[in-house]
């Protein structure tokens, strides 16, 4: 199967991130591959270092999620879109998964949120793991797959062979350029991402925004811990790869013993 995943640069609107995502929606189904995957809260876009492109009512939000099913069904392609969404509890951070007909599935809800996030959304209170042609897979968001290795886990208990990574790790303003992923002298996110992939025995696939500073790349990592292939860094663009399913056998995860836990 091939899985794709988008590094789009950071949106100047609604409708500007609208726009970028039907361009990589239609490079990743030119490309073959059966789903893609956005960074984190691409619609509107993820609050990085104070720039937000505006608060959005639940109407617009919603005719945003149905113009990107629109563009699923178009090109016969699932998509995982984070976005914010409202609830009546408050203002999610989601990823909403949509199927190759346009068809919205459910939506995983960010429940770890970071403590820089506390006054921008409400945390979730969800876990699901979904299907599409045949892939079973769950979403961790951002903060949950680097410093909540149990919620990955949790996906893999219940047969993902693969864990979507929607995130933002970066700036628009400061940092350096990487030129190897993982260097050691990176910060630790990628790090992170090798272990969420070795640990369970799966595919992690981690979806980051194309930044003139990032700290990590889109990538999909293989069961055994090893970078398939990455986003060149800092570059817009779509990252397709054939995946060998038969390979993420959860096994690791499935060895786990939670009740050696519950004391």
């Amino acid at each position: 199967m091939k899985i794709a995943l988008a590094s789009p640069p950071y949106p100047q609107s609604l409708n500007d991130g609208l726009y970028q995502i039907e361009l990589l929606i239609k490079e990743a189904a030119g490309k073959g591959a059966e789903i893609i995957c956005f960074p984190e809260t691409y619609l509107p876009g993820y609050p990085e270092t104070g720039i937000r492109t505006g608060h959005y009512t639940a109407r617009q939000l919603q005719d945003a999620l149905n113009q990107v099913g629109i563009m699923a069904a178009a090109h016969k392609i699932a998509v995982i879109m984070p976005m914010d969404w409202h609830a009546p509890e408050g203002l999610l951070n989601v990823a909403q998964v949509i199927s190759n007909e346009g068809e919205v599935l459910g939506y995983q809800t960010k429940n770890q949120l970071d403590p820089s996030e506390d006054e921008l959304w409400v945390p979730g209170t969800q876990r699901a793991v979904f299907k599409v042609n045949g892939l079973i897979f769950g979403i961790v968001i951002c903060h949950e797959g680097f410093r909540y290795p149990e919620l990955v886990r949790w996906a893999a208990r219940q047969g993902a062979q693969v864990v979507f990574h929607p995130n933002l790790t970066g700036s628009s303003t400061t940092g350096v350029m990487p030129v190897e992923w993982a260097h050691k002298a990176s910060p630790y996110y990628e790090k992170a991402q090798m272990m969420r992939a070795l640990e369970n025995t799966i595919y992690f696939a981690t979806s980051n925004y194309a930044l003139p500073y990032p700290e990590s790349a889109s990538a999909v990592i293989a069961p055994d811990g090893t970078c398939i292939a990455h986003q060149p860094y800092g570059q817009p663009g779509v990252l397709v790869v054939d995946i060998d399913l038969s390979r993420a056998t959860c096994l690791l995860a499935k060895r786990f013993k939670p009740e050696l836990h519950n004391h």
